[in-house]
């Protein structure tokens, strides 16, 4: 059985300006945060333990997730007091585990619904050091890319270039051999990605990638924040109401928008492609598309929100 590390402790800069009072792993997505989906997808391959390795504004994340129990899976949080990069976090959160189990860890910037369990399983056969979810792009030009042997197992890291040899790119999750982690320098700023894989396969590590294209979405950006929610919601209607929410049967909501815990929307709104978040008011009439209203802001009757991020006193665009 596999314990997993979730790497939450970044600071949004791409999310900006919808993480300016928020952690990215806390802003939600279908009704709930982005790390419920990550913990709930843990769950589902047979985790009991998760480590939150968390930084800036760690403290939003304790009165949400507690212990774990209400997910029935026990949670632990790894502070780091700098941010140490990819390496130095999960080397920061193997303190808390005492285990030879496979470790799973998790990218808070990523949406993944490939098959957890597989890639465990493949990693534990092959009696990998680490193995990487590996996902395959149209253009693999914006991404470095991961080839890998006939047997699957990773040759090379390449940066990006305007001709990949492959089309396989790293897509953010990871099986390690606890050995491998605790060679990562302690209370170092290190990068897993730009350090610790590229030397693993030129020391002829037994690196390996789990090849599967699954939905996948790098969720570092807003618009690809609010595309993941309607991604989801669309899987089984044109829009969700979360518990408590309060909608004037006049209101018109579609594009897989989501309202919010105990939200409210107006008489004549109408609300398309949107994330509406907890508590949030929206006045009559008023006509929001592809947008962001953060948790208790509230909306003017007649208002016009098109491509931003609402909150009480604010109206930002969207880059």
């Amino acid at each position: 059985m596999a314990v997993a590390i979730l790497l939450v402790g970044g600071f949004g800069t791409r999310l900006m300006p919808l993480t300016k009072n928020t952690p990215k792993p806390m802003l939600t997505v279908a009704g709930v945060p982005v790390t419920e989906h990550q913990i709930a997808m843990a769950k589902s391959a047979g985790i009991t333990e998760i480590i939150l390795a968390t930084s800036y504004l760690s403290e939003v994340f304790i009165p949400y997730f507690g212990d774990g129990s209400k997910w029935g899976i026990k949670i632990k949080y790894a502070v780091e007091i700098e941010p140490l990069g990819t390496g130095g976090a999960i080397r920061n959160a193997m303190k808390l585990l005492d285990t030879d189990e496979s470790v799973v860890v998790l990218n808070g910037d990523v949406l993944s619904s490939h098959n957890l369990t597989e890639q465990i399983r493949q990693h534990e056969a092959h009696s990998a050091d680490v193995t990487l979810h590996l996902t395959e792009v149209h253009d693999a030009r914006a991404f470095g890319c991961v080839p890998t042997d006939s047997n699957g197992r990773v040759t090379a890291f390449l940066e990006k270039m305007d001709n990949p040899v492959t089309n396989q790119i790293n897509a953010g999750c990871y099986v390690f051999n606890p050995q491998i982690i605790s060679t990562i320098p302690i209370d170092t700023v290190v990068s897993v990605e730009r350090e610790t894989f590229p030397q693993l396969v030129a020391s002829g590590a037994k690196v390996f990638g789990y090849v599967e294209n699954a939905y996948w979405l790098d969720i570092g950006t807003p618009r690809a924040l609010l595309k993941a929610s309607v991604d989801i919601v669309t899987r089984s209607g044109d829009f969700l109401a979360m518990p408590g929410s309060r909608i004037d049967p006049t209101a018109v909501i579609t594009g897989g928008s989501c309202i919010g815990l105990n939200a409210s929307v107006g008489a004549g709104a109408h609300i398309v492609g949107s994330i509406v978040e907890a508590g949030s008011v929206i006045g009559p009439n008023a006509k929001i598309s592809d947008s962001f209203v953060a948790s208790g802001a509230e909306v003017e009757k007649n208002a016009k929100i098109v491509t931003s991020f609402v909150t009480n006193g604010e109206i930002l665009p969207i880059p």
